[in-house]
């Protein structure tokens, strides 16, 4: 179960202790939680997980048992990367353990990305599980990431350690165990508070073709 913390004016959003995955529930329960951060004015916002997985990603077995719903709940998870793309404060993902597919790319959709360096993966497999990039997910993946960090990670479905990643700048630091919160509230803090309307308004210049590829129907 996802919980909300302060550490000072810096939200800091665990999403649980299991794989994390992007279930109707999950989703609504971190739309909430950005609701609350919102309107109790957090300077920013770090997420992170408190088990071995930052986020495993899509719930494939959900989708399994309501086909008929895929545009729908893809239309959901895409809407959150844009929420967290566009997010009017400062936002960093610390990255315990695994970030998987869908996983990653919410990671992505953060400001910074601080991982551990001596375990877990950030890897983007569908390559290698046969399903395609959407058009949003492509192009908030090549938004973040350099186009040779983009190809060796969306082509070959490679598992990326904390090492490999900030090589290829991936993530922007590392961090050992039990320190990467740690190291992502201090990526935050020098950075003081923001005037929400105006880096909202920032982001959503900077990112806006990539927003409107993400809530496009059928994207």
């Amino acid at each position: 179960m996802s919980t909300l913390s302060y550490h000072e004016k810096i939200a800091v959003l665990d999403l649980g202790v299991d794989e994390n995955r992007f279930t109707p529930a999950f989703l609504e329960t971190v739309n909430a939680h950005l609701d609350a951060v919102l309107a109790e004015g957090a300077d920013a916002l770090v997420t992170t997980g408190s088990g071995k997985f930052y986020s495993n990603g899509l719930d494939l077995d959900w989708l399994v048992a309501n086909g008929e719903r895929t545009q729908w709940y893809i239309g959901q998870v895409q809407a959150l990367f844009a929420r967290v793309l566009t997010l009017p404060i400062p936002t960093a993902a610390a990255l315990p353990g695994h970030a998987f597919g869908a996983g990653a790319m919410l990671a992505l959709a953060h400001d910074y990305r601080v991982m551990r360096g001596d375990r877990g993966y950030f890897c983007l497999p569908e390559v290698d599980i046969r399903i395609p990039f959407t058009p949003g997910m492509a192009a908030l993946i090549q938004s973040k990431l350099t186009p040779k960090a983009a190809v060796a990670s969306m082509t070959t479905g490679r598992r990326f350690s904390g090492v490999d990643a900030r090589a290829l700048d991936i993530v922007d630091a590392t961090a050992g165990e039990g320190t990467v919160t740690t190291e992502a509230l201090a990526l935050l803090a020098p950075l003081g508070a923001k005037d929400p309307g105006t880096l909202g308004a920032i982001k959503n210049t900077m990112f806006g073709p990539v927003v409107t590829k993400l809530t496009e129907t059928g994207s």
